[in-house]
């Protein structure tokens, strides 16, 4: 699982980064402050199944927050991309590929209208945050596109000569994007392309298939950052109107840095997407940490319910891939050989089974199983039993 945050230079990506990670990145107010990906691990959240059962989890990776389970994905913070990206503007090439092994996209713009498009700093409103959505969704297109069309004549005439199945061997070409066979398949049917005469595809069915093939494997969030600014607000609704297709959340980057930071000294009590904070000693924050935190709370979690960027995370890995959380553990036990609570949690794509749970164990549990059981309800389940988030999961495999 790969979480890629991309969108134009100056827009609170890196801080956006940071705060979800808390690792240490370079953050300027300068078109191109990252030159080469951060990367780093950030936390969807969940609520921590172990309470069901009367018992803390005791994560192998991760950690619990109140009733909260906080479980690890990996994440990459591009440099900024500029209109023109796919034909090498701005070094546009180079941080597109670093996008390849990606599974979702958060497409960090800045709301406020305060940065133009190539990452310079205006007056709040003197930009229309619109025109982001428009240009990064073109640069995406376009760079599949060109991928796809890259010795195009001579692999339509092979595909031919060689009577082979197209969406296998373009499945080939394109797997490096984590474009599969059946995504192919979905899209050429989709598009009412003949799958037996490549060579007959127009250059515009060509596009059609980029953009197609581009949706199914780099699904995107619009993470409206600095909401917080006047007029922000008002372009946010804007915005969503005119694109229905995308999940917009509003977010303030700066305050869920600002908060974290705070939690992690120990200067506030603070769970990531809650929408309230307890100061644990007043006495100790000086005047501009209690001006900070007073903006905070007023400005944003009161307005908008959080700062935002939990939620975004949380909604790229489950509401825009669907994944699901499960726990393995056992019918009479949940604890493993050390004593440890429902140590471990796999995220698994949708519609996955009993059988890929097992595998995802251990190949030999696989290869060897014989049932699963439901920990909840005790009832035993086949391989072909779907999987839901937060289920925890025995499986039963034979030696």
């Amino acid at each position: 699982m790969l979480v890629g945050i991309v969108g134009k230079p100056n827009v609170g990506k890196s801080t956006f980064f940071k705060a979800a990670t808390l690792a240490e990145v370079e953050i300027a107010n300068y078109p191109f402050a990252t030159i080469k990906p951060n990367s780093g691990v950030g936390y969807v959240k969940l609520m921590d199944p172990a309470r069901d059962f009367g018992k803390v989890s005791d994560p192998r990776n991760g950690y619990v927050l109140k009733q909260f389970r906080f479980v690890p994905v990996q994440i990459i913070d591009v440099a900024g991309l500029v209109p023109g990206a796919y034909e090498g503007l701005g070094m546009g090439n180079q941080f597109l590929d670093d996008l390849r092994q990606a599974d979702v996209l958060i497409h960090v713009i800045d709301v406020s209208g305060s940065t133009n498009e190539k990452g310079e700093v205006l007056e709040a409103g003197a930009y229309d945050p619109a025109e982001d959505v428009k240009f990064l969704e073109v640069e995406l297109d376009m760079w599949y596109l060109g991928i796809i069309k890259k010795g195009w004549e001579k692999f339509a005439r092979t595909v031919m000569q060689e009577k082979l199945q197209i969406h296998i061997a373009l499945g080939k070409q394109l797997s490096g994007l984590k474009v599969t066979e059946e995504m192919i398949e979905d899209s050429i049917k989709e598009l009412n392309l003949e799958k037996g005469k490549p060579n007959l595809w127009s250059e515009e069915d060509l596009k059609n298939l980029a953009l197609s093939l581009r949706k199914k494997t780099k699904p995107m969030i619009i993470a409206c950052n600095k909401i917080d600014v006047p007029g922000a607000k008002e372009n946010f609704e804007r915005i969503q109107k005119m694109f229905s297709e995308y999940m917009f959340i509003g977010c303030s980057s700066e305050s869920e840095l600002a908060l974290r930071e705070a939690a992690k000294a120990g200067l506030i009590d603070y769970v990531p997407g809650e929408k309230e904070f307890t100061i644990i000693k007043e006495e100790t924050l000086n005047e501009r940490q209690k001006k900070a935190l007073t903006f905070i709370k007023t400005n944003v979690i009161d307005d908008f319910g959080s700062t935002g960027v939990q939620q975004v995370l949380d909604k790229a890995v489950f509401g825009l891939l669907k994944y699901v959380a499960i726990f393995p553990g056992g019918v009479s036990k949940l604890e493993d050989k050390d004593g440890n609570v429902l140590p471990d949690c796999f995220l698994m794509p949708p519609e996955s089974t009993a059988l890929d749970f097992a595998y995802k164990l251990h190949t030999d549990f696989g290869k060897n199983f014989i049932c699963a059981k439901d920990v909840r309800t005790k009832m035993t389940v086949g391989k072909e039993h779907k999987l839901k988030n937060l289920d925890v999961v025995e499986i039963v495999a034979g030696r």
